[in-house]
């Protein structure tokens, strides 16, 4: 086959199923290197046929509190009262600077999803 650029949802099946049937190509050899820039390719597709946005800053809480086990209860804390928690989560405050700083310090997440506009819930 030879390597051709992704211009339709038609190219994009034939490569895919030109991956699936190459897909245990060894490294190195001509088949994997087929392989590799096929990868490519397909990644590049997706990423403009189905991108995945950012979450906003509250999905990127809940979602953050989730992975670490922790409670509105334990974000009260870091934020100093259980009203300014429950505010957060439920989209009626948005974040200040100083909350932007803790959570990204204390949970990890990162500043650029924190600084987004937030959208209220409900």
């Amino acid at each position: 086959m030879s390597i051709r650029p992704i211009l339709t949802e038609a190219d994009y099946q034939k490569t895919l199923a030109r991956i699936e049937a190459i897909f245990d190509a060894r490294p190195g050899t001509p088949e994997g290197d087929e392989l590799e820039v096929l990868g490519l390719l397909v990644e590049a597709w997706e990423q403009k046929h189905f991108p995945i946005e950012k979450p906003g800053p509250v999905e990127a809480i809940a979602f953050r509190m989730e992975q670490l086990g922790m409670q509105q209860s334990d974000l009260a804390k870091l934020l100093g009262s259980r009203s300014r928690a429950s505010e957060i989560l439920n989209g009626k405050r948005p974040l200040s600077l100083r909350y932007i700083r803790v959570l990204h310090k204390k949970l990890g997440i990162p500043a650029e999803i924190l600084i987004q506009e937030m959208e209220a819930v409900g």
